[in-house]
């Protein structure tokens, strides 16, 4: 069987979001929406002047619950205002108002915080990021200076000491804080890429020149570092340096946005400005770094908060956004990383591989037109973009709009040199659409072809072994495909399905039948493969459990074609009825 997941899009994956995640992998330190139930609880609110102090708490807390950060914050904000001395309603403000993004609101309450919780150390982080932007470094120094216990929040507080020092020009302080994490195992990459950093930032060259050298080759080709270094020897003449390091980047991490760019503005004579202006960037600089470094679910919040805080400091890096949306889509928050992605310039190195997530964003929450437009348009302004052609062939073909992602997909494969590995995707999502287009022939020399390049793809055996078991065309080999694809797949229901379904067109029924029962233990839910067991029992002369199978399917709720075919065979049997080959 051919899941449908396969014919509508799954999105092939992006080169550039590829070598972003792996460049922000460079970083670590070692080296639903519910936008229509709270849009109505917020209307009823605002609709009531007498709203009562408990049901606002929990519209907030009915909010908080569905994950809307913002909403939570208004509401447990609004009902602060009437219950001031309330401290969980306060931590509560304060928590949502920080996750959420409003820094300056988060700011105005922790004082109030850590009057109730003198260790609270959000409160204690978002304090000194208000000082930072205040220019008053000499309150961050004190602020960091009171003990925090855990080898994290020394991280934290011993790098804002050190560009808070270098705000006061105290660089040689500013150099001691950074070197008091010499011991800490597992952030040397961090720790010298900031010492580099402040040094360039101080004017001292020479020192800058072999910090630099010690954080990359420590960090390797990661965005930040290299593209620091980068910036540097072009403000020092050092132009044929800068070149081969970014080529490098690219070399090491193709499709790399920044190194793309960077090689543009070599060719343009352009001179770039430091990486890092001032002791805020500084910070943003590190926050991000760390946060980059949080991969596990169990750091989703702190991270959150620190990217947030990094986009206060620093609201035009783009990096950071691209980051801190694509921790809001593992959490299927698909609105609030559109609202970031948007929020990137089309002069900025991401802005193109943001608008095709965000296009594929826009697919998940069943906003399928507004992704193809985006895609439209992006690709009147990148026609040459692989990347684009083929988010818009998974958009049309998730519409069912099949010769559309066919002609799409044609462009992004034209824009592919032989031997890219992108090709075996392509060739399978085009193959699709050919085939759901009724171009047959077109569609089987594109499964040949991504066979050719990847003879073990299993969806691609999978797709082609059944539709010519369907077809009643090559049964030898389609059998042996489908074999190969269990093999390589043997947990996949819809491939034992499709095993199973290949012996019963062979009339192998008894092997049918064990096939097909293994294909509905792993996807019991299928309607179709739940009525081909049903058919394979019916030929073993099993009539009453062929039934009872396909009584379930129709339960399961199968398409309009599937359905009557069930109920004419529950009626009459199988063998005045033609076998549902679905």
């Amino acid at each position: 069987m051919i899941p449908e997941i396969q014919r509508k899009a799954k999105p092939v994956q992006l080169r550039k979001i590829l070598a972003l995640a792996s460049s922000l992998t460079a970083l670590l330190l070692g080296a639903c929406s519910t936008t229509g139930p709270m849009m109505t609880m917020t209307a009823q609110i605002k609709e009531t002047p007498q709203t009562s102090l408990a049901g606002t708490y929990l519209a907030a807390n009915f909010a908080a619950a569905q994950g809307d950060v913002k909403a939570a914050t208004g509401f447990y904000a609004h009902t602060l205002k009437d219950d001031p001395a309330n401290a969980d309603l306060l931590e509560r403000t304060f928590l949502f108002a920080a996750e959420a993004g409003d820094i300056d609101q988060a700011i105005g309450l922790t004082d109030r915080v850590l009057v109730l919780d003198p260790d609270n150390r959000p409160a204690h982080l978002v304090r000194e990021m208000g000082a930072l932007v205040k220019k008053d470094y000499a309150a961050v120094i004190k602020d960091v200076d009171e003990p925090a216990s855990g080898l994290f929040a020394a991280l934290t507080n011993r790098i804002i000491d050190a560009w808070a020092r270098a705000g006061m020009r105290d660089f040689d302080g500013a150099i001691n804080a950074l070197d008091s994490l010499s011991t800490q195992r597992g952030i040397d990459g961090l720790r010298l890429m900031h010492r580099a950093l402040i040094l360039d930032y101080a004017g001292r060259d020479k020192e800058a020149d072999e910090g630099y050298k010690q954080a990359v080759s420590i960090m390797g080709t990661g965005p930040r570092a290299a593209d620091a270094y980068g910036r540097f020897l072009q403000r020092h003449g050092r132009v044929d340096e800068a070149k081969a390091l970014y080529e490098r980047v690219l070399k090491e991490n193709p499709g790399t946005p920044v190194a793309e760019w960077a090689l543009k503005d070599i060719a343009a004579k352009k001179t770039p400005q430091p990486l890092v202006s001032s002791p805020a960037e500084g910070v943003s600089e590190a926050l991000f770094g760390i946060a980059a470094s949080l991969n596990d679910q169990r750091s989703a919040d702190v991270a959150i908060l620190y990217l947030n805080l990094t986009l206060y400091l620093r609201p035009d890096f783009d990096l950071a956004k691209v980051l801190l949306a694509s921790r809001y889509e593992a959490m299927q928050k698909f609105d609030m990383a559109n609202a970031l992605y948007a929020k990137i310039a089309p002069s900025s190195p991401y802005y193109g591989m943001t608008q095709v997530q965000a296009a594929i964003n826009d697919g998940r929450q069943g906003q399928v037109n507004a992704g193809i437009a985006k895609m439209k348009a992006l690709s009147a302004i990148q026609p040459k973009e692989s990347d684009v052609w083929t988010a818009l062939g998974d958009l049309f073909r998730s519409a069912d709009q099949y010769s559309d992602a066919a002609a799409a997909y044609d462009k992004a494969i034209a824009g592919m040199g032989q031997g890219d590995r992108r090709l075996i995707g392509l060739y399978y999502a085009r193959g699709v659409s050919l085939e759901r287009s009724n171009r047959w022939d077109a569609a089987e020399r594109d499964f040949r072809a991504a066979l050719k390049l990847n003879p073990d793809r299993a969806d691609v055996l999978n797709y082609l072994g059944y539709t010519w078991v369907d077809k009643g065309q090559n049964l030898d080999e389609a059998v042996s495909m489908l074999e190969k694809a269990r093999a390589l797949r043997p947990l996949d229901g819809m491939i034992a399905d499709s095993v199973g379904w290949a012996y019963y067109r062979l009339g192998r029924y008894p092997d049918a039948a064990r096939a097909l029962e293994e294909a509905v233990q792993l996807v019991p839910g299928a309607a179709d493969v739940n009525d081909h067991l049903g058919d394979a029992y019916w030929r073993v002369g099993r009539k009453i459990d062929a039934r009872f199978q396909w009584q379930h399917a129709l339960q399961l709720m199968p398409d309009a074609k599937q359905k009557p075919v069930i109920e004419r065979k529950l009626q009459f049997g199988l063998d005045p009825v033609s076998a549902s080959g679905s």
